[in-house]
């Protein structure tokens, strides 16, 4: 119970992406080749279709590029082992951590989740615009941002896109706690945020005067199918409020290595418990998570065991991931942020995860869209199978007896085996 405790506690103090978001990128905005020989969005022929909406902030181009087509597991065949790697309040600031990870993902035949945060499309001498459930207008517990910060997190929102990855949403001011955090908002309140976070995506050239930029390329809200919670903190009526709202899946629970069911219409798709190095309880999946029972509340702890403590989220991680792969193959969910908490130990973790994981054989390393998009193309009757294996559990006949379409025969001498 006292494990269980400390990792609720943790689970619910997860932050936000720093507030500082002011540097600048360079470049063209040309993705280039994919890993392993694959075409990146370079060599997709010219977008012929672009629509733009509303102001021009986003615009209709066709379907995303990079984007798989989902296909049925046939009878007695072994599930992927999907790896879900996902940004809280993504964007792009000095530290250049959006950009490095797409190239990261690039490198490795991987997709991510990204989830922007609304309040880095807006910038700081427009924040009376944002009106947050509970509080006075242009409150946030995160920064606001500059002109040049709105422009280079839409270039790495746009690059992003177009290589195949998801934008989610990550809400606005990030409020937790007691005082009107999200915890205490209402099915109504959490539709006005919803509504807010897309609004400054699909205005942010209005709002930052950068009005000669390219537009995001797409349908900002048909693009958005998924968000986390602040702090994991309000998925009660926040999902009661997605679903309404025909989103398609939630990343903000606390939950096991095991194959995911829908909550309310949506997906659950919660952030997970693995083994933690050196301890008898598990940590969560998160950079934030591991953190706090390393160096407290202390973004910079002690630098002597910077490495160390990177190395244990690391080694977390992939014990986690080896016991979803050489078991039950459920989806493995990482969330993380775009921080350099105790040195940036762990973004070098994640880094060597990636590496490590997504060119492995049957491994996928896919966004949150993907992996429902597989999830609904399944046979309802073979998810519900595949729920009944537990954290680590392979089938102790094999994938190929387990998933069959047929009941394996008896063996011989038994009930109904087949005569000699």
């Amino acid at each position: 119970m006292a494990a269980t405790q400390r990792i609720a506690a943790s689970a619910v103090a997860a932050v936000a992406c720093a507030s500082s978001l002011a540097g600048c990128a360079s470049g063209t905005d040309t993705p280039g080749q994919g890993a392993h020989g694959a075409p990146g969005p370079a060599q997709q022929p010219p977008r012929s279709i672009v629509r733009l909406i509303g102001d021009g902030s986003t615009a209709y181009t066709g379907t995303q590029p990079h984007f798989p087509r989902p296909e049925r597991l046939r009878a007695g065949e072994k599930p992927p082992q999907f790896v879900v790697f996902s940004w809280d309040g993504a964007g792009e600031d000095s530290q250049k951590l959006f950009s490095h990870f797409r190239k990261v993902a690039e490198a490795n035949n991987a997709k991510m989740t990204f989830f922007l945060s609304g309040l880095y499309m807006l910038p700081k001498g427009k924040r009376e615009l944002y009106n947050p459930p509970q509080h006075v207008p242009g409150s946030s517990e995160i920064g606001f941002n500059t002109e040049q910060g709105v422009a280079d997190t839409a270039r790495q929102v746009r690059l992003a896109w177009l290589e195949g990855h998801e934008i989610g949403t990550h809400f606005n001011g990030h409020f937790c706690g007691p005082n009107g955090g999200v915890g205490q908002w209402s099915v109504a309140e959490w539709k006005s945020e919803i509504a807010q976070a897309k609004e400054f995506v699909k205005t942010w050239k209005t709002n930052s005067g950068l009005r000669n930029l390219s537009p995001l390329p797409f349908d900002y809200d048909k693009e958005l199918i998924g968000a986390r919670t602040p702090c994991l903190e309000g998925q009660k009526n926040f999902v009661k409020a997605a679903s309404q709202l025909g989103f398609r899946y939630d990343s903000s629970g606390v939950g096991n290595q095991v194959w995911p069911k829908k909550r309310d219409g949506l997906w659950d798709l919660s952030m997970q418990l693995v083994p933690f190095p050196g301890h008898t309880f598990e940590q969560l999946t998160m950079d934030y998570n591991f953190m706090v029972n390393q160096s407290g509340t202390k973004t910079q702890g002690d630098p002597d065991k910077f490495a160390y403590w990177g190395d244990q989220m690391r080694d977390g991680l992939l014990k986690g991931f080896y016991r979803a792969y050489d078991g039950n193959r459920a989806p493995l969910v990482i969330g993380n942020h775009f921080e350099s908490w105790n040195g940036g130990t762990y973004m070098r973790a994640v880094e060597d995860v990636v590496k490590e994981v997504c060119n492995k054989p049957e491994v996928r390393c896919v966004s949150f869209h993907q992996l429902v998009d597989w999830l609904d193309a399944q046979n309802p009757r073979t998810l519900a199978e595949l729920r009944t294996l537990n954290v680590g559990e392979a089938p102790e006949r094999g994938w190929a007896s387990f998933l069959s379409a047929e009941p394996a025969p008896a063996p011989k001498g038994a009930p109904g085996a087949p005569r000699p």
